[in-house]
């Protein structure tokens, strides 16, 4: 078939022709089977009645004792005409031992030697088969006929024509055939259905369309730098795009398994809503995502959900600093002012020549707040908890909060990036907690068995009713947008297989206790 015909023909077509041909060829090896079993059958059936004639004939006391007469076939010969007829069968003949007709259904043949071996039965067999005799090719059974004290005597044969078989299976095929028509003319008609919906079902696309949607859908969902994750309403995921898989942490595709396999708590039970969300903070592992829920129908007909990901982890630290800012922003701006009347004490006692005043005055407002040669000795070991600590001991100075490390600190090793991780953000809580004017202190001990941080602020505290969900995500007294920097903790000490405790301060506020075991994650 040329390149250019085959293009050509639509996919209805297509599936109608092949659904036709099958049908048809399907209902000519079903008639050709059906008319050999019915060949078969008939057959069968001729051999049973040919070989039960035959044994009657040869069974039959007159035509025993008129072998013993004269003249046999003058009662042979009527007799075996008679139930020719009877039994409608082509010929029955009787011989004596040496082959000799004493019966044929032409007289004339009567008194001559048969013409096909009658050795099988003269010698006691019994013969079934198809051989050519002078009446022609036909179907026969062949008997021995025994005196009374058990010799045999002579042979009872019996026949009908190949001729008449065939005769017999022609009058058959008329119906056969009509039924087989019957059947084709009803799977031609059930293919042409199912062609009209395998063509509804595809909106009536043709495959190249069909696969051109696909791969333009593939590159598109592929491409996009949202995450999508689709997910059908037997809870089994239908679709994860790339970006999905990156922000998921997933390495190979999971589509097909349960939601509930892949999926963390927080996005599952974004999918298990029951209403669309829009923007709504979760955590997938230890990334921080914006994720949005829609519902996909077809046909008005709920199918499954939509979720679409954005990555929020480095917007959050952009935010929290951004917010940081504005807080130092504003210390800034009182402190300008503060500043403003410190020069004007300087000046007044310089012009008063008050020069030693003026010096005592600049050492004892200028001291405030400077950074402690003990946070950069504490953390010696270990430069990375050092300028942590530095930087979060600037931060806190600034929004008025007094930084201190633990005289107990002791960094043998280096704590690691899962440490710095769980440490700034429990510090980066307990100054908002402490506000102006309160104090933080700082225990890190690590060793090589692990690593223990223990913060202390002098806010609030922490009720023991919220102890318990403390951790969960979007939990905060901040507002809204907050409460992830505990989450995050609760994530890093679940996956190094530590624990963190929540107790009431000494200083006031709350304490944070969490363990970091080694693992070699560093």
């Amino acid at each position: 078939m040329p390149l250019m015909f085959r293009r050509s023909v639509s996919l209805g077509v297509s599936l109608l022709v092949l659904q036709v041909v099958i049908v048809l060829m399907t209902t000519c090896a079903a008639g050709l089977l059906a008319a050999k079993l019915q060949s078969d059958r008939i057959r069968e059936a001729y051999k049973d009645r040919m070989l039960s004639v035959a044994e009657s004939v040869a069974r039959l006391p007159t035509v025993v004792q008129a072998f013993d007469s004269p003249d046999p076939a003058a009662t042979i010969q009527p007799l075996a005409e008679l139930i020719r007829k009877a039994s409608q069968v082509t010929y029955v003949v009787v011989t004596d031992r040496n082959g000799v007709r004493y019966a044929h259904p032409d007289p004339r043949r009567i008194g001559e030697r048969v013409s096909t071996d009658p050795t099988a039965a003269l010698s006691g067999e019994v013969f079934v088969g198809t051989e050519t005799g002078t009446l022609g090719t036909s179907l026969r059974a062949k008997v021995p006929v025994r005196a009374a004290d058990g010799h045999i005597i002579g042979m009872a044969s019996v026949g009908i024509l190949e001729s008449q078989l065939a005769d017999d299976l022609a009058e058959d095929l008329p119906e056969l055939i009509g039924w087989l028509a019957a059947a084709a003319l009803v799977g031609v008609l059930g293919a042409a259905l199912v062609t009209q919906l395998v063509r509804r079902r595809t909106f009536r696309l043709e495959p190249a369309e069909i696969a051109q949607l696909l791969e333009t859908r593939d590159a598109m969902l592929h491409g996009i730098r949202e995450g999508v994750v689709a997910v059908d309403d037997r809870q089994r995921l239908a679709l994860v795009n790339d970006e999905a898989l990156r922000l998921l942490g997933l390495s190979e595709n999971p589509t097909g398994l349960p939601a509930a396999d892949v999926l963390d708590e927080g996005l599952l039970e974004l999918a298990r809503a029951e209403d669309d969300l829009a923007d709504r903070l979760v955590l997938a592992g230890e990334r921080v995502l914006v994720a949005n829920r829609m519902t996909a129908k077809t046909h008005d007909r709920a199918v499954g959900v939509v979720l679409t990901l954005r990555d929020r982890t480095e917007l959050h630290d952009a935010l929290r600093e951004l917010d940081g800012q504005r807080t130092v922003t504003e210390v800034l701006r009182a402190q300008a002012h503060e500043f403003s009347n410190h020069l004007h004490v300087i000046g007044g006692l310089l012009e008063l020549d008050r020069r030693t005043d003026a010096v005592a005055y600049i050492e004892r407002v200028g001291g405030a707040g400077s950074i402690t040669a003990d946070i950069i000795d504490g953390a010696n070991a270990d430069p990375a908890l050092a300028a942590l600590l530095l930087a979060k001991s600037s931060t806190a100075h600034e929004r008025g909060v007094e930084l201190r490390l633990d005289p107990d600190s002791a960094v043998d090793i280096r704590a690691g990036d899962d440490a710095l991780t769980v440490l700034g953000n429990l510090v980066d809580n307990a100054v908002d907690a402490a506000e102006t004017g309160g104090t933080v202190r700082v225990l890190v001990r690590s060793s090589a068995q692990g690593v223990r941080m223990v913060v202390d602020d002098d806010g609030s505290g922490v009720a023991e009713s919220q102890r318990g969900r403390i951790f969960d995500l979007g939990v905060s007294s901040k507002g809204a947008d907050r409460g992830i920097g505990l989450a995050l903790v609760s994530r890093v000490v679940t996956r190094r297989s530590g624990h963190v405790a929540i107790t009431d301060s000494e200083m006031g506020g709350a304490s944070f206790d969490v363990w970091l075991p080694e693992t070699g994650n560093r």
